[in-house]
């Protein structure tokens, strides 16, 4: 089973089928925001 979590807040975003324990990273939606604009 595959685990995808959320690059920036390190939560679950979702499972799917593989044949090893793996992990992928992606953006939730809560993290979608423009973090560099809130830096400006």
């Amino acid at each position: 089973m595959g685990t995808i979590v959320c690059q920036t807040c390190n939560s679950t975003i979702g499972h799917f089928e593989d044949e090893k324990v793996t992990t992928l990273y992606g953006k939730c939606s809560k993290c979608d925001c423009h973090q560099t604009d809130e830096q400006e």
